[in-house]
């Protein structure tokens, strides 16, 4: 019997302690973060030079999207609180000021001291600590709820701002509009929840009794008594760019009657089902942290402007029935094509044909049917160099999206090559430089002390010859390719000549794409690293021209032939990262400050430079891109304050970090392949809109294994340092065996290299 008692009590304590170990991993099962936990809105929101991330609360590619307002994240103050961003990066319509007392001087925006800033993708928490205020918000597509409490107050006091423009008081709410940029503006509709005892305007400082306000600074005060709110006032607001009842309706289908813990959770939910179309195992919390970041911000732009079945187009200045299909803008194209628009025909290729429908919508809208180039809430801005809409068209619908008018969209995107000028940063029609692109295949550059006489040019951008007659060489290759899936044979060999523009400009003398006068003679003498003035834009645009020597994303075989070979490509592609800065970084940045995130000349934080390290995979060595690749990522995307090494563009930038940290990349975009570089993950499992999923496996996976020993696909080997877009659509597995040593071999073949453009002379037979 006390045997058998020591045996009972022996496996009730090793009951006791399964039991326990169960219930611990339990409870570490239940506080497991979510996906939409790994974002840190703050990563990048102090820059090394020029524009920081902006920590943006908003849903998937909403209309209403918001910041704190500072001028960084080392501001010490906020300005206001926000009520809608229109653009990316810019600033406020309308701003709303909590005070707990009025004063004889009154501001319509104050600047308040905080702490407990809190920020979400999908609310806001912050302690106003000077006012004794807390704020809480939660945001939906087109409206949003704010939560003010007023801490030992005996009145509470709301100031709401339009910079130019109206607001008014019905007893209900406050409705108004602010005017933006081209005529635009923006409507907004407020409601407290607790009607206050009284509303006054702001003018010139002074408080006076009245409901409505307009014109510059138009500002209303509304008062509260403590004992009517207890400390709280809770504030609903929807908002239009239609007009203020719009803006009522978008209030009360999204927010009415909704707490906000209510509105936060809904908010939760749609940010982890958008962010769980990708999901990743092992690496690192900041691995995961840099990964999903940067994911959540390739979901800020463009957004859906469409309300209740119609939008307003700035293209046109009307109203548009959307006819059923959202309508999307506010898309910085010359960032996005490369990386941002391929990842969307991924993870949401639906959504990615309405964006790409609206690109042509635009098109009809405007007075010339050209294709977009900056496309924003208030019309097209037509900045940067080049027409790279036509490379998203094209690579939609050769990775089979077919929702939206192919033909049309060729004929938008060729009128705004053929039609538009060529010259950077203008909207104007063709004129003497585009002549003589069209008869030279190249854009002239002026010497030194030669004054400016083409009446398109920009004064500051300038010609930026080299980064145009690039852009458009790949703009035509893109032409050639719709001209080609539409059977227009003559268009197809007319663009697929001109593709190869990039070769008037180029120097054999010393493998550079050298500017040229309008006699055909290279700019002499000249320095690749600093000549061209501020961003070197006399010549290139933002980056110089060891950043432009390998702009020819879609010949990169004729570039190899270009350079002499394999041997020498190499050797350029080494000295590309290797090369000194030339002076101090003091003098380097006065003149480049785009041209941050160096390694060599090599600048991680501009967009013309993402492709550049997968360029290795073309000429026999895919492990130096698996290198290279591993050591930027470490090096300048990092879960902290400065973990962004430029202007990340609202995704343009973030939508290489997303592929690369997979394991993949669109060198491309319009050619339906992807190059392998090296995994920060375990596996990674992309969920397809098809029912399908793609993963990538890594056989013994560790942070130091960052080369590629052995690949399969399928189960079959796969000796390619790239696979094709039907790869994934179809499913399956890409496993890569990875080690700390790498394989020279693997990926090296001259037959395996990714494909280029066809050869031209093969088209001339």
């Amino acid at each position: 019997m006390i045997v058998f008692l020591s045996f009972l009590k022996r496996w009730i304590l090793i009951y006791f302690i399964l039991v326990t170990c169960s219930c611990v991993h339990n409870k570490e099962a239940v506080i497991k973060p979510e996906l939409v936990d790994y974002v840190n809105p703050y990563m990048g929101n102090i820059s090394h030079l020029l524009v920081p991330t902006f920590p943006t609360i908003h849903l998937p590619n909403s209309m209403l999207r918001v910041y704190p307002e500072r001028a960084d994240y080392t501001q010490d103050l906020l300005y206001g609180l926000p009520l809608i961003t229109t653009s990316h990066r810019g600033s406020s319509a309308f701003n709303m000021s909590p005070l707990k007392t009025l004063t004889d001087s009154l501001n319509p925006v104050n600047n308040y001291s905080y702490d407990r800033e809190k920020i979400t993708p999908y609310s806001y928490q912050v302690y106003l600590d000077d006012a004794n205020i807390l704020v809480n918000y939660a945001v939906s597509h087109q409206s949003a709820k704010y939560r003010l409490t007023f801490e030992e107050s005996e009145d509470a006091h709301v100031v709401l701002h339009s910079e130019n423009g109206a607001l008014s008081w019905d007893g209900t709410a406050v409705s108004g509009y602010q005017l933006i940029e081209n005529d635009t503006e923006v409507y907004v509709y407020i409601k407290p929840l607790v009607t206050p005892e009284h509303v006054s305007v702001i003018k010139e400082g002074i408080k006076i009794d009245d409901t409505s306000a307009e014109g510059h600074h138009a500002a209303l005060v509304l008062t509260f008594h403590d004992e009517v709110i207890d400390h709280t006032v809770d504030i609903d607001y929807g908002v239009s760019f239609i007009n203020t009842d719009q803006a009522r309706k978008n209030m009360l289908r999204e927010v009415d009657g909704k707490t906000l813990m209510e509105v936060k959770n809904t908010g939760k939910s749609i940010w982890n089902q958008a962010l769980g179309k990708i999901r990743v195992k092992g690496g690192s919390e900041d691995d995961k942290t840099v990964f999903y970041t940067s994911l959540y911000r390739c979901y800020e732009r463009p957004v859906n402007i469409s309300e209740d079945g119609q939008y307003y187009s700035a293209f046109d200045g009307r109203v548009h029935d959307d006819n059923g299909r959202a309508f999307y803008t506010d898309d910085w194209i010359w960032d996005s094509y490369r990386a941002h628009h391929p990842l969307r025909v991924l993870l949401d290729p639906d959504k990615e044909e309405d964006i790409l429908n609206s690109f042509i919508l635009m098109s009809e809208q405007m007075d010339r049917f050209w294709l977009p180039t900056f496309p924003e809430i208030t019309g097209d801005s037509r900045r940067m160099n080049s027409n790279h809409g036509v490379a998203s068209l094209l690579d939609g619908y050769r990775k089979g999206l077919r929702n939206f008018d192919l033909n049309k969209g060729y004929l938008a995107a060729k009128n705004a090559i053929m039609e538009k000028t060529l010259a950077p940063w203008s909207g104007m029609p063709a004129g003497e430089l585009d002549d003589f692109y069209k008869e030279h295949g190249y854009i002239p550059a002026l010497n030194e002390g030669e004054a400016e006489t083409i009446p398109e040019v920009h004064p500051f951008e300038s010609r930026q010859p080299i980064a145009v007659t690039l852009g458009t060489a790949y703009d035509e290759w893109c032409l050639s390719q719709l001209a080609k899936e539409l059977k227009l044979d003559s268009a197809y060999h007319y663009f697929l000549k001109n593709a190869y523009n990039y070769r008037n400009v180029f120097n054999a003398t010393t493998d550079f794409f050298h500017p040229k006068d309008k006699y055909g003679k290279f700019i002499e003498p000249f320095d690749y690293v600093f000549d061209g003035g501020m961003g070197a834009r006399k010549f290139y645009g933002e980056n110089n021209g060891w950043v432009y020597r390998w702009d020819v994303p879609h010949n990169v075989a004729d570039l190899i032939e270009l350079m002499g070979g394999r041997e020498n490509f190499i050797h350029n592609l080494n000295q590309t990262f290797s090369e000194p800065l030339g002076m101090s970084k003091y003098s380097f940045y006065a003149k480049l400050p785009d041209h941050t995130g160096n390694v060599g000349q090599f600048s991680m934080a501009n967009e013309p430079s993402l492709h550049i390290p997968y360029l290795y995979n073309y000429a026999g060595q895919p492990w130096k891109t698996q290198k290279r690749i591993r050591r930027l990522l470490k090096t300048w995307f990092r879960n902290d304050l400065m973990g962004v090494p430029g202007d990340e563009d609202g995704g343009g930038m973030s939508a290489f970090v997303v592929f690369s940290q997979m394991g993949f990349y669109p060198v491309t975009p319009g050619m339906p392949v992807y190059n392998i570089g090296s995994p920060t993950f375990d596996t990674v499992t992309l969920e397809l809109s098809n029912g399908k999923s793609f993963e990538i496996n890594t056989k013994n996976y560790s942070p130091e294994n960052i080369y590629i020993q052995s690949a399969t696909l399928n189960g079959e080997v796969w000796n390619k340092p790239w696979f094709s877009h039907e790869v994934i659509e179809a499913g399956g597995v890409l496993e890569l065996e990875m080690g700390d040593r790498a394989n020279k071999a693997w990926g090296a073949a001259p037959e395996h290299m990714p494909p280029s453009a066809e050869p031209l002379e093969q088209t001339m037979k």
